[in-house]
């Protein structure tokens, strides 16, 4: 029997998502990012009073970017990905 535009046949890709809805997955965190978990609730990482200070600036169009500070913290990124700490 023909499937009409009610009546549609499950797509392949929808198969292989059901099917691996039934398998389990587990992750496990390192301690060096449980322990950034910790300070991200302490407030110590996330200011919520700096974040609504940038809003209003930028919303205000008085926000301006250090561009020197930006091009270092950019350039000293790249210098830790190529020479990564050794500990």
């Amino acid at each position: 029997m023909p499937i009409g535009p009610a009546q549609s046949a499950p797509s392949k890709a929808t198969e292989k998502t059901n099917a691996g809805a039934t398998q389990a997955s587990s992750v496990k965190l390192s301690s060096q990012v449980q322990s950034l978990g910790g300070q991200a609730s302490s407030g110590a990482v996330f200011d919520a009073k700096k974040v609504d200070e940038i809003k209003l600036a930028i919303s205000d169009g008085q926000f301006q970017v250090n561009s020197e500070k930006v091009a270092d913290g950019l350039l000293q990124t790249v210098k830790d990905l190529l020479h990564p700490a050794k500990s």
